[in-house]
């Protein structure tokens, strides 16, 4: 596709048990190889312009840090642990159930949460450490925000 940079897929270990609770248990996941788009950073002032640091192996940019990364996956409090065998390794984990993701502080507002991933231009040092593959956070589906963007990813019908 046009645009897109083909990602191989492989096995990897998602989730970290070092900084953030809902980012762990750190387990083992598989996923396919797709094409993936150059970044959807948007220059949302206070932001770095897309495309203004070199690109990955990939000949990706801006895989991390100007914006969270709203993704498809509902939210969930943890990550699933790693699986007893090698064989029952999670492939393609796409989070919980839209159920689950309701913020549980707050039983009355049934609001769905997304998924959002890899900090953004508001994190710093001093108040967080999410400019990491493994930071996650929730956000809830009715909120609008200047630091959060998207990333195109195909997947292969399988």
């Amino acid at each position: 596709m046009t645009g897109m940079a083909w990602i191989p897929g492989g096995q990897f270990t998602m989730g970290s048990d070092r900084h953030y609770p809902e980012e762990g248990p750190a387990h083992q996941a598989t996923i396919g190889g797709s094409p993936e788009g150059p970044g959807g950073d948007i220059a949302s002032p206070g932001t770095t312009p897309a495309g203004q640091f070199r690109p990955n192996d990939y000949g990706l940019r801006d895989m991390i840090g100007n914006v969270w990364e709203w993704t498809t996956d509902w939210w969930t409090a943890k990550h699933a642990p790693d699986a007893a065998k090698p064989c029952c390794i999670p492939e393609n984990p796409r989070g919980g159930p839209v159920e689950g993701s309701y913020d549980p502080c707050l039983p009355a507002a049934k609001i769905p949460r997304k998924v959002i991933k890899g900090g953004s231009h508001l994190c710093a040092p001093n108040y967080c450490r999410r400019y990491r593959p493994a930071a996650r956070h929730a956000e809830d589906v009715d909120t609008s925000t200047t630091h959060l963007g998207f990333r195109c990813v195909v997947r292969k019908r399988g």
